[in-house]
């Protein structure tokens, strides 16, 4: 017996890593997967969502969109195509919970400076003082990467209409002038099918924590890579 097992030493060291391997897949075959919901207006503070949307409960994307960047260029949903994003509404000269926004989203940049499958975007509340060059300079101040984050300004009314119909995440004020958009301190997780997946406190560290955790999931749901490291949409 013992000459059997010294003979056969190495090859039992060797079925017994690869029986080890084999049952761990099974396993996280079998496991549960961790699915994030599917955000309908329904299920989102009233006060947030347009009144001809608060009872839809299926069937929310965000609608399509043409904004200017910083750099002046015209951005569209079509830039966004199968990606992963995460937006925000804020404005430049903000004093309050925008500074905190900013430096929250500045994290996930770097966070996510090497992954070609998400990216950033912020609409401004108050398009008449966040010009283009204004975009600019608040960029280049905080370090905000071109290639990544679209920080965008154009007409107030359709930005209005982004927010509560699209994004389910301002209030409004009504007084019809600069300010009648109360904007949250929300970061919103959108999926490739332009599907909220994910709202999160802009201000709030531990929230970014959940939100990066939230994240992966979302990478496996969409870009799940093969034993090689190589994704299967590619």
């Amino acid at each position: 017996m013992q000459f059997f097992i010294k003979k056969y030493k190495i090859f039992l060291r060797v079925l017994f890593v690869i029986s080890t391997i084999i049952l761990a897949l099974f396993y996280g075959a079998l496991k549960p997967k961790k699915v994030l919901p599917i955000y309908q207006p329904s299920m989102v503070n009233y006060e947030l969502v347009d009144s001809t949307l608060q009872h839809v409960k299926k069937y929310h994307k965000i609608a399509p969109f043409s904004f200017e960047n910083q750099n002046g260029k015209t951005i569209t949903q079509d830039d966004y195509e199968g990606k992963i994003y995460i937006a925000d509404f804020f404005f430049t000269t903000c004093p309050s919970i925008c500074p905190k926004m900013t430096a929250n989203m500045l994290g996930i940049q770097e966070e996510i400076l090497n992954d070609s499958n998400v990216m950033l975007l912020s609409y401004s509340v108050t398009p008449k003082i966040d010009s283009v060059p204004q975009l600019k300079k608040y960029a280049i101040e905080k370090g905000v990467n071109d290639e990544k984050w679209n920080l965008l300004t154009g007409n107030k009314k359709e930005i209005y209409t982004m927010a509560r119909k699209s994004y389910l995440v301002v209030k409004e004020d009504g007084d019809g002038g600069p300010y009648d958009m109360i904007h949250t301190e929300n970061f919103i997780l959108v999926d490739p099918k332009k599907r909220i997946r994910g709202f999160y406190d802009g201000t709030d560290t531990l929230a970014m924590s959940e939100l990066l955790l939230d994240l992966e999931i979302l990478q496996d749901e969409f870009f799940p890579s093969n034993f090689f490291g190589i994704s299967f949409f590619q």
